[in-house]
């Protein structure tokens, strides 16, 4: 079921039975728009540059990595220009087939043929044998819709994966890390120095399609050269052409009222992640409240706990949530495509927001 064929048939099945408990809401921006900053009035200019230095220090990473943080529009337009030059490298491309459809949109409008792998219930990497050109897999960290992060022992996995061949990269979709510095399984595959990450104002700040930087990988293990540099055994995967990526991005920034609007959210309202984590987890609280003990039970304790979450996935169908227990779930498909027989409760419904006020 594509995802608007689920919304006609969730708003079917709320209208027929009042009592179904809504837990498949997934509207982040629709939920929480009250905490969504306003945009600036004024029209000062803003520099590119200084933005990526503004995003490396709330994460907490060196500044002199601006020349590597590619600024763009979020992470649909990164991916955009990303994928184009990984067809015009000729790399391979893995995707997680149960996270996002739009990855194999961008990914299919760019020309390219992606491989897929499942991430539900739990990640499982490509087991296909090393590609003789560039090799790239994208993963999301923390991961939705299991909704948590990557485990040590899965990270451990994804460095395994690289190094059975000097082609191979990653593509780390953060958008969902609502933390500062990002976590540490994403700064221990950074550490690699054999990936590319991408992040934006997303989710944390509730802005959509205005701002995000891409991390052209600078961050290496120690005494390993940077793709390209003196030293640089890795330039199978393609990237001493990394200068033609970061031209793409150059050459399509964003507007200037995008600009002024992405230095206001990273100075006059940094706190605001926080607040979108505090609210999250008092929805998700909420939900629990409400949900039987079986289907609570169900749910992994990883995602229940993760900051920042609204996906909780669990092993029941949700027809059977649907019938047996009045709870109205997001079948795994409407994410991609899936053989695990579970579905996906969310947080973000009306029914779990803040209690009304009063008037006196």
């Amino acid at each position: 079921m594509r995802f608007d064929e689920f919304q006609e048939f969730r708003q079917r099945q709320l209208g027929a039975s009042p009592l179904l408990l809504d837990a498949a809401e997934t509207n982040v921006y629709r939920a929480l728009a009250p905490a969504r900053p306003e945009p600036p009035t004024d029209l000062s200019t803003v520099h590119r540059c200084d933005l990526a230095r503004a995003w490396l220090r709330r994460f907490e990473l060196p500044e002199d990595w601006s020349r590597h943080a590619m600024v763009c529009r979020g992470v649909r337009h990164g991916l955009g220009v990303v994928f184009h030059w990984l067809r015009e490298v000729q790399a391979r491309l893995w995707l997680p087939g149960d996270v996002y459809p739009v990855y194999f949109e961008l990914a299919r409008a760019a020309g390219l043929t992606p491989g897929s792998y499942p991430t539900l219930p739990a990640p499982v990497l490509p087991g296909a044998p090393a590609a003789d050109r560039p090799e790239y897999l994208l993963l999301a960290n923390p991961s939705k819709p299991l909704g948590r992060y990557l485990s040590d022992a899965e990270c451990a996995a994804v460095v395994a994966w690289l190094e059975e061949s000097p082609r191979r990269r990653l593509l780390i979709d953060c958008v969902y890390d609502l933390g500062a510095p990002f976590a540490a399984g994403t700064r221990r595959l950074l550490d690699t120095g054999r990936a590319v990450l991408l992040h934006s104002v997303t989710k944390g700040w509730l802005w959509p399609r205005t701002f995000g930087v891409v991390l052209l990988g600078p961050a290496r293990a120690a005494g390993v050269a940077g793709p390209g540099e003196p030293g640089d055994l890795t330039d199978p995967a393609g990237l001493a052409d990394l200068a033609d990526l970061a031209e793409a991005f150059r050459a399509d920034p964003p507007a200037p009222a995008q600009l002024r609007l992405a230095d206001r959210l990273l100075t006059e309202h940094s706190d605001v992640p926080r607040q979108v984590v505090d609210e999250l987890a008092a929805r998700a609280g909420r939900l629990f409240e409400r949900l039987p003990d079986e289907v609570l039970g169900a749910i992994p304790a990883a995602s229940r706990t993760c900051p920042g979450n609204y996906f909780f996935p669990v092993d029941i169908p949700a027809e059977t949530l649907r019938r047996e227990h009045g709870v109205l779930a997001v079948p795994v498909g409407v994410f991609g495509e899936s053989s695990w027989s579970g579905s996906v409760l969310t947080s973000l419904a009306a029914t779990f927001g803040p209690p009304p006020t009063v008037a006196r």
